[in-house]
């Protein structure tokens, strides 16, 4: 099991979010005021603590929301789970993931700040099955591939 510990959003696609701590998820959709938000396959983005500590330990000065993730994660490798996995935070928002990493065509704000980007190689993405508010500290359970329809 892990945890939430950042919430994040941008009003901007391509730039570094912000972390807000709490935030409302909206079913097929994302998080509300983020600019990644839609109705397509890519609704949020979750990058583990775990990831982000191997750029700080090379000496880049991040925070949470830097890399453009919306859901910082802590206890949990992401870029681990297949496509299809859903994930339960707290008692009732669920998600299904549906991309590992991601093709940068162009080096955005947040490469050129850290020098860096480490979305495309360990963060994934999300669609939003059962919204919810998400907060800092929401636990995080991995359940079987396509388990959503038996919760």
């Amino acid at each position: 099991m892990g945890k939430v510990v950042a919430v994040c959003i941008s009003e901007k696609k391509g730039t570094q979010k912000r972390d807000v701590g709490m935030c409302k998820l909206i079913e097929n959709f994302g998080l509300e005021g983020d600019a990644h938000a839609g109705k397509w396959h890519r609704q949020v983005s979750l990058l583990a603590r775990e990831s982000a500590d191997i750029m700080r330990k090379k000496g880049v000065n991040i925070k949470d929301g830097d890399f453009g993730e919306n859901i910082v994660t802590e206890g949990i490798e992401l870029k681990s789970l297949p496509i299809g996995t859903i994930l339960k935070i707290d008692k009732n928002i669920i998600m299904r993931v549906t991309q590992i990493g991601k093709v940068c065509h162009d080096r955005c704000a947040i490469y050129y700040t850290a020098g860096d980007c480490i979305m495309p190689r360990e963060g994934i993405f999300a669609e939003i099955l059962t919204g919810g508010t998400i907060k800092a500290g929401d636990e995080i359970t991995i359940l079987e591939k396509d388990a959503a329809l038996q919760v």
